[in-house]
């Protein structure tokens, strides 16, 4: 294309400032470069809805790709193809003239050709003594070599965004059949545990995808539900591993009534209180100089328990899964007001936080304790959090907190659902850090 060479369009077809712009950029076109017009053709295809075209509107660009003379489109082969709107409307596979013309506009309007219009308006080529073409009149494709890279690198990211969803769509289903599968399994072999309010959040999840959905709309859906997934997996575990404490525990105790069951002889009276002292602390971990520590370091709000974010460990085999420090800051921003300088930087800052949210919402210290002691540190100051956001709904925040301790210890109290209600209250899942 000439440089500085500005077309404008037959009739009554107004010029605009968009054709002008397209006309500048078709002349970008670097020395040298070619492009396969059927690979950058199917580069089209699959960035259409970036480029803003129609699907009738390519199979019209198809059609005059059919009437370029080469494989390869480049300034050296001519950029001008000029087929009349009979011969154009056969290669569209019949269609009409007026509809021919309506999406040659759109193909215009997208920037993919030009019109380089004769003074007639008619489409020809004017030929030398050897029959060359000198000069021709129709629609220039200098924009598809122009726009060659963009394409390319819009097709390449509408593959990725198309796999990208598949892949997301896949792993929402596994999840689902996860979380149904899960659940099921937990009532059938009668497994402690708040089932049917799980079941209740998960049928409301799944009503909630769309028939048409976005790789975001997805991704929002797969985080709540591996949420609930992972709830479930958790008070699952927990009720394996009571099972397993409690089968060893029997197997034990017959072992011991069978290993010598003629003997009379009472034990020394050192041996049984040290024995009596043992059970005492096997039952009770607060009972004792060791409980005196714990119960002092709960106090302090920073000694006990793991200091590892994401894993707390409480006593009797009772872990609850601690959550991403993120994510509970996500579901409970109120908490944020009573860390160390107005921030929550760290689980220590949450549960120093969780002292004072204690005092002011009139938890005592022992039911604290308590909680700090059957839940762990972390889950403890969670639950404060939430307790502090859902302060309107609760008339007895003490009682409250010590009813989810004796639920714990049963293994019928799991944090996530909790959560999963006060991050969609505030908005909904996203991305957290922690």
């Amino acid at each position: 294309m000439e440089s500085g060479y500005v077309t404008t369009p037959f009739g009554r077809r107004p010029m605009t400032l968009g054709m002008l712009a397209n006309q500048q950029r078709a002349e970008t076109i670097e020395p040298g470069m070619r492009r396969s017009k059927w690979k950058l053709f199917r580069a089209i295809c699959e960035a259409r809805p970036a480029l803003g075209v129609t699907d009738r509107a390519l199979t019209v660009l198809d059609a005059l790709l059919t009437f370029y003379p080469n494989d390869d489109i480049s300034e050296e082969n001519g950029l001008i193809v000029f087929p009349s709107n009979a011969q154009l409307s056969l290669r569209a596979r019949g269609m009409t003239p007026a509809t021919l013309r309506r999406h040659l506009a759109v193909l215009v309007e997208a920037g993919l050709i030009l019109r380089k219009d004769s003074p007639n308006g008619k489409r020809y080529a004017r030929r030398d003594r050897e029959g060359a073409i000198g000069e021709a009149f129709g629609f220039s494709v200098a924009p598809l070599l122009a726009r060659a890279v963009e394409i390319e690198s819009l097709a390449a990211q509408a593959v990725a965004d198309r796999e990208l969803l598949r892949a997301t769509r896949e792993r929402l289903t596994i999840c689902r059949r996860d979380i149904s599968k899960l659940i099921s399994a937990a009532i059938d072999e009668a497994v402690p545990g708040d089932w049917e309010q799980m079941t209740i959040m998960f049928r409301a999840l799944v009503a909630r995808i769309p028939r048409v959905a976005s790789v975001e709309e997805l991704t929002a859906l797969l985080d709540e539900m591996g949420l609930l997934r992972d709830e479930a997996v958790n008070l699952l575990e927990r009720h394996i591993k009571t099972e397993k404490i409690d089968g060893n525990e029997s197997q034990i105790e017959r072992h011991k009534q069978n290993s010598n069951p003629d003997s009379i002889s009472e034990p020394e009276p050192s041996f049984e209180t040290k024995q009596g002292e043992k059970a005492v602390l096997d039952k009770d971990p607060n009972a004792g100089p060791l409980g005196e520590a714990r119960r002092e370091q709960a106090r302090t709000s920073t000694g006990m328990g793991s200091k590892a974010a994401g894993r707390t460990v409480s006593p009797a085999g009772n872990s609850l899964k601690s959550f991403p420090l993120g994510l509970v800051l996500q579901a409970c921003p109120g908490i944020v007001d009573y860390g160390p300088g107005g921030a929550i930087g760290s689980w220590r800052d949450l549960m120093s936080a969780a002292v004072i949210v204690r005092s002011m919402l009139g938890i005592s210290p022992s039911a604290y304790e308590e909680a700090c002691v059957g839940m762990g540190p972390e889950n403890a100051a969670t639950v404060i959090a939430c307790i502090l956001e859902r302060g309107g709904h609760i008339n007895s925040p003490g009682g409250y907190l010590r009813d989810l301790t004796r639920r714990t210890e049963k293994g019928e109290f799991a944090i996530g659902p909790m959560l999963m209600a006060l991050v969609r209250a505030n908005g909904g899942p996203r991305r957290y850090a922690g």
